[in-house]
């Protein structure tokens, strides 16, 4: 059933991109691919955006209410729900694009990882879709994106990684400006782990896997940086 709701539709849009894309380039295929499904799903993550800020406003007051009815669990329950609607916070939502992220990036990393070309799985597209004449494995003619332990994307994935997480901190730190001291301190070891170890992390990743998937959590952090450039400027 995953493949046939989630693998078979992701990997027919790329199929159909990979044939109108110049000399069959795999390379820009994914990118056009990674872009097109950011922007499809652009309201869903602009709106998990706007609940985690939100979110992250209100955690004071939350903090607030918890220590003023510690054991009255019904009553701070309550009074923690009249901050969500009153805030428009909607923290299913946050679960829920989590959720829809990393299947987007399970399925994607999927079809570069064991679908990808020059080989073409006839099986999985649909009649309308039909394989291109032309395909090069080769990105700009330079980088086979099927090769394993490129070390010029595991530095761009290191690279882009942190400043996503950076820009994204950034606006964290911005929103819970009115933390306690506590808070801050425990923010300020969170911040820390995360610039040190999930580029890191990310950079191992990409390197054990195909030069496709690191292609594509590179354009997802190019666009996430974008994105907080954009938010930064205009809050959502």
């Amino acid at each position: 059933m995953f493949t046939t709701l989630i693998i078979q539709p992701i990997y027919n849009l790329f199929v159909f991109i990979l044939g109108i894309m110049p000399a069959g380039d795999s390379g820009l295929a994914i990118i056009a691919l990674t872009i097109v499904v950011r922007v499809i799903f652009y309201p869903l993550f602009t709106s998990s955006i706007r609940s985690q800020m939100a979110m992250q406003a209100v955690q004071p007051e939350i903090a607030r209410i918890k220590e003023q009815y510690k054991n009255d669990a019904a009553t701070q329950a309550r009074e923690t729900a009249e901050i969500f609607v009153k805030h428009k916070i909607k923290p299913f939502s946050l679960i829920f694009s989590t959720i829809l992220q990393l299947v987007i990036f399970i399925s994607l990393s999927y079809v570069f990882f064991r679908l990808s070309p020059p080989t073409i799985h006839s099986d999985l597209l649909y009649p309308f879709v039909h394989a291109p004449s032309v395909i090069s494995s080769y990105f700009l003619g330079f980088m086979d994106v099927s090769a394993l332990h490129s070390i010029l994307l595991t530095a761009l994935v290191g690279i882009t990684q942190y400043y996503a997480i950076l820009l994204s901190l950034r606006r964290t730190n911005k929103a819970n400006a009115d933390a306690t001291p506590e808070q801050i301190s425990a923010q300020k070891m969170q911040r820390n782990m995360m610039l040190g170890m999930l580029p890191i992390m990310s950079a191992v990743f990409t390197y054990t896997f195909p030069a496709a998937v690191g292609i594509y959590i590179v354009i997802t952090n190019v666009i996430s940086i974008v994105q907080e450039i954009i938010i930064k400027r205009k809050p959502l």
